[in-house]
């Protein structure tokens, strides 16, 4: 056993002998990993299923990204593209709840990483996961605050058809949406129950859309147009390549399983309760979107209208086909949108606590200010106040255009699935055998998750940076490998804190938490 594992799997010995078994295990074994405990455990698994299903939240997905889906493989690639991803996400969901179950800190992936990698690499490895992770977070909010947006801006113009939809509608439309959702994350001791809320009003938002739009249709179509209809109207000549691009829209709506990791420090007994939040995601979000799916493509009456609907939202103007009135159609729209606030909500705490765990391992500039915790709010406010402020300057960048939701949305899938396979490699090369196993472990199972992980990663890399339609346009991963770069030679390599550092100073967070817990109990 290494000194990783040392400082890891016993943080129950301090070093004069007393016994802290009796002591909160959960912030004994947050300080032996190097860290304090700042924010209160104040989730249930209900509630962290609750923000980890909102954020991931498929059939949402599935509606807002709906167009991608039509137009590049029509109904055959959403139906089997959500089997064949419920499938890569089953592996994914294994390969990150092992990882969380064994080591779980709001860093996740960035954590792992430091972990599990050889020391000579351990703080690069560490600080680009982190990056990677959290530019991820940043478009993924970005387009989920564009499709809640457009969907507004959408019901507004069936409402008035005369209006002409502008970039500038949608952009004004997202800035509201994403300050909405910056303020519902501001007071701590409310998210629990706004995660339990964002749940149940996405689970209740689906019963309904899924029983009144089959009802309300007046025709519906043949099983043979649900699961055989092929559609390009990408450009691309090859269908393989069409249908390649389409999973994008499927691939979007399971990803970001790794919210649940990043709540690990609000949560106790997180090494068993991550791990089922995880892979309750999964789950439902396969039930819930292939149903949807199919209950909507028997509904569906004219494909090509969708495509060229004057809101810009095809699910409304689906939701117009079947009910054939306007005031139902934005009705059933309004669920969408409310359960998209929900995802964007969740989007909030998700990357809020990516930027505060990783500045407090010095990964961004200004660490110490942006690693503080507001002690009357409980929340990491200037990390979350950061992160706001960069969605809402990606939106200045791209102002509502279509093309930049599918760009931030492919960039949402390749940096979070880099940001995975880092510590997968890792673990693999170090061996799965050799470190300390949490509660779920899945041995040959979990190792097999590994490889089909790191193999979709590859295949998202390559085939995802083909554009959605013809032709060619720029892609913005060089523009972040230049910020990654750049920080790292004038600043990063300096001050980032890796292993070495953070297991020399666990000896000291383990005696400080114990002196701070046995002053409480004395009082």
């Amino acid at each position: 056993m290494d000194d990783t594992d040392r400082v890891i799997s016993n943080p129950m010995a301090s070093d004069d002998g007393t016994d802290l078994k009796s002591l909160d295990p959960d912030a004994m074994k947050l300080a032996g990993m190097g860290y304090k405990q700042d924010l209160r455990r104040n989730y249930t698994v209900l509630s962290v299923l609750g923000v980890g299903f909102s954020l991931t939240n498929s059939w949402w997905g599935i509606s807002a990204a709906l167009i991608t889906g039509i137009n590049s493989g029509g109904t055959v690639l959403i139906i089997y593209g959500i089997i064949l991803l419920a499938l890569v996400s089953t592996c994914v969901g294994i390969s990150l709840s092992e990882l969380a179950s064994a080591y779980p800190n709001a860093g996740g992936q960035y954590f792992w990483a430091s972990e599990l990698a050889p020391r000579r690499y351990a703080r690069f490895a560490s600080y680009l996961t982190g990056w990677l992770s959290w530019a991820g977070s940043i478009f993924t909010a970005a387009s989920v605050a564009l499709g809640t947006g457009a969907a507004c801006v959408g019901c507004w113009q069936l409402a008035h058809p005369d209006l002409t939809i502008q970039p500038w509608h949608v952009f004004v439309s997202y800035q509201v949406v994403n300050i909405f959702a910056f303020f519902f994350n501001c007071y701590g001791k409310t998210l629990p129950l706004l995660g339990q809320l964002t749940l149940w009003t996405s689970l209740l938002s689906f019963f309904i859309i899924l029983i009144v739009v089959p009802a309300k249709a007046q025709t519906h179509q043949s099983a043979d147009f649900v699961f055989a209809h092929f559609v390009n109207s990408t450009g691309w000549s090859q269908n393989g390549i069409a249908f390649i691009v389409g999973l994008i829209n499927t691939n979007w709506s399971f990803a970001c399983l790794d919210c649940a990791t990043h709540l690990s420090e609000e949560i106790h007994r997180p090494e068993k309760m991550i791990p089922i939040a995880i892979m309750g995601t999964v789950g439902i979000g396969f039930i819930t979107a292939w149903t949807y799916s199919i209950s909507l493509f028997f509904s569906m009456t004219d494909v090509e209208g969708l495509s060229a609907t004057s809101t810009g939202v095809p699910i409304l103007a689906l939701f117009y086909q079947a009910l054939r009135g306007k005031a139902g159609a934005i009705a059933l729209e309004a669920l969408v949108i409310a359960t998209g606030l929900g995802c964007l909500m969740a989007s909030h705490t998700w990357q809020s606590r990516l930027c505060w765990s990783f500045a407090r391992d010095r990964g961004i500039p200004a660490s110490s200010f942006f690693s503080k915790v507001n002690g009357q709010l409980h929340v990491p406010f200037r990390a979350h106040l950061l992160s706001s402020v960069l969605v809402s300057f990606v939106g200045c960048l791209y102002l509502g255009s279509y093309t930049a939701f599918n760009s931030m949305v492919t960039a949402c899938i390749v940096l979070l699935y880099l940001s995975y396979s880092i510590p997968v490699v890792f673990l693999l090369i170090r061996g799965r055998q050799q470190i300390p196993r949490g509660p779920f472990w899945m041995g040959p199972i979990g190792l097999l998750s590994n490889i089909v992980l790191l193999l979709w990663t590859c295949f998202t890399l390559v085939m995802y940076s083909f554009p959605f339609t013809m032709p060619v346009a720029a892609g913005m991963y060089g523009i972040l490998a230049i910020i990654i770069a750049t920080d790292w030679f004038s600043r990063g390599r300096r001050q980032y804190r890796g292993q070495d550092q953070r297991h020399d100073e666990s000896a000291g967070f383990v005696s400080e938490t114990a002196a701070e817990k046995c002053g409480n109990y004395g009082q």
